[in-house]
């Protein structure tokens, strides 16, 4: 197995075909094309099928993709080590969060403390989040947990109340707060599965013997909230998360004391990743000062 093999399988895998892969390494397309056959020919295992003009990863292929973004991120650390001397820090920094709310402060320190750096945010649950860490395609999480997994590294962030939050169309405004027994009267909108939001809910309203069959179960906190302000059930939120909308309005639930932790997160194993670094200096920064 040749370096060379490694490298053309890598940007090809990483950018999605032979032509693009062979306009980054400044070869030809055959080149990178001969490159990877060798690899496989050597090793007998198909890495890449084709289907009209695409080409998808095998699932040899997707095991070895995932470690070769590792292989190739040790080679950037050692280039850095060796390199470092206080020059800019620049390239992308992809972040996925359960909801952005959390690290918009350390974010907007992190980009006027390193202009050049690219940050990209996804938003997703918090399967989601440990997935994408794991993978190597996201490099931050933000997630409302505190038990990530022994192969992560993680910064708490806050501790805040789930509560409940309706339509003011849908409950008086007289109303302050709600008991189980008046949310047995409403249709409940629920987070998808993998929301840790969700998991929490249910595993309180279990303890309290409530019935709580979801009337719509919806993906992301903006499909939630956008569902509430229509006035077509009750839904859940951290109080952190809950936002400024004039259309719902908050409600604290009698029986339950439920928090949601926040916690910023990244593999272990990347901790000397010059930009997860960076970040979580910045992060540690703003958290002390508050």
């Amino acid at each position: 197995m040749r370096y060379s093999q490694l490298k053309a399988f890598h940007h090809v895998a990483m950018l999605g075909g032979f032509s693009r892969a062979a306009e980054a390494l400044y070869l030809t397309q055959p080149a990178i094309s001969e490159q990877v056959r060798k690899l496989e020919q050597a090793h007998d295992v198909l890495l890449f099928t084709r289907e009209r003009k695409r080409i998808f990863l095998t699932p040899e292929g997707e095991r070895l993709f995932r470690l070769t973004k590792q292989f190739f991120e040790i080679e950037q650390q050692i280039e850095d080590y060796i390199s470092e001397s206080g020059a800019a820090i620049d390239g992308e920094l992809r972040v996925i969060v359960d909801s952005a709310h959390h690290i918009t402060e350390i974010l907007s320190r992190f980009r006027k403390r390193y202009p050049n750096v690219t940050v990209t945010l996804r938003t997703g649950n918090s399967e989601d989040v440990v997935s994408q860490l794991r993978s190597y395609d996201a490099e931050i999480g933000v997630i409302g947990s505190l038990r990530p997994g022994n192969d992560m590294k993680m910064q708490k962030l806050s501790t805040t109340e789930i509560i409940a939050f309706a339509s003011r169309d849908l409950i008086p405004d007289s109303m302050c707060h709600i008991s189980l027994a008046e949310l047995a009267d409403y249709p409940l909108i629920f987070r998808e599965e993998g929301s840790k939001t969700r998991q929490k809910l249910e595993e309180a309203l279990r303890e309290q013997n409530f019935t709580h069959r979801p009337a719509i179960v919806a993906e992301g906190r903006e499909a939630v909230q956008a569902i509430v302000a229509s006035g077509a059930g009750v839904g859940f939120v951290s109080q952190a998360e809950y936002g400024l909308d004039e259309r719902v309005r908050p409600l604290p639930i009698d029986e339950l004391n439920i928090t949601m932790s926040e916690a910023l997160i990244h593999l272990t194993q990347r901790s000397d990743v010059k930009l997860i670094r960076a970040f979580m200096d910045v992060a540690n920064t703003v958290l002390a000062e508050r």
